[in-house]
């Protein structure tokens, strides 16, 4: 579910830099999910897209493919009209958020374990 090798590669192994990088996403991505959430109570799907796009390389670059495939998704439907799908989408996206969030939480606490 999460690929963590690009993350390894990019700071170099250097847990301090990966510990900023995963704390930064587990900020990030919960807050863009409730945007989302709300965007999707006020039909406002042009926001759903955009917030969709912001999340989608963090998700990349966490190694959480199948999450970016979702958001690629969200996308795709907001730019063909298509609208009747998106809340499967979206809980499809968060669901899957929420796994790679679990992933995460560890991969910090064995970081931090390591300090």
């Amino acid at each position: 579910m999460v690929d963590l090798s690009f993350l390894e590669k990019f700071t170099k192994g250097n847990p301090d830099k990966k510990k900023r990088y995963i704390s930064l996403y587990l900020d990030v991505a919960p807050k863009t999910f409730d945007r989302m959430k709300q965007n999707l109570e006020e039909d406002d799907y042009e926001q759903l897209r955009i917030n969709a796009h912001s999340l989608k390389p963090q998700a990349d670059f966490m190694g959480i493919s199948e999450l970016k495939n979702v958001l690629i998704e969200i996308e795709n439907e907001v730019n063909n009209r298509v609208y009747t799908t998106l809340n499967i989408l979206f809980e499809k996206a968060r669901s899957l958020h929420k796994e790679a969030e679990m992933s995460l939480n560890n991969t910090l606490n064995d970081l931090t374990d390591q300090a």
